[in-house]
């Protein structure tokens, strides 16, 4: 079970989480020099899904209205074609 562990991981948990560590202490770091903060990319990607939520659903609203238009015309064609369309049999 250690070796799937291992595998998963790439490395010795232990050594990966030393890794980890370190990394998380440098982006910290590049993240303060330049002023960013966690609230501050909590508070972005929130507001971003918040946004694509509130713009996917007025799309969904526009592709609604082009579907109503454009079904009445197409449902009383494809009806009208089926009645009097000939039979292939």
């Amino acid at each position: 079970m250690a070796e799937g562990l291992n595998r998963f991981l790439g490395d010795s948990p232990l050594r990966v989480l030393v890794k980890l560590i370190v990394v998380s202490v440098l982006v910290g770091f590049v993240m303060s020099f330049f002023g960013v903060y966690p609230l501050d990319v909590y508070d972005a990607v929130r507001d971003f899904l918040f946004d694509l939520w509130h713009t996917g659903f007025a799309a969904l609203g526009r592709v609604g209205d082009y579907l109503l238009l454009g079904a009445t015309i197409v449902v009383p064609a494809f009806i009208l074609l089926r009645l009097f369309g000939t039979r292939r049999s």
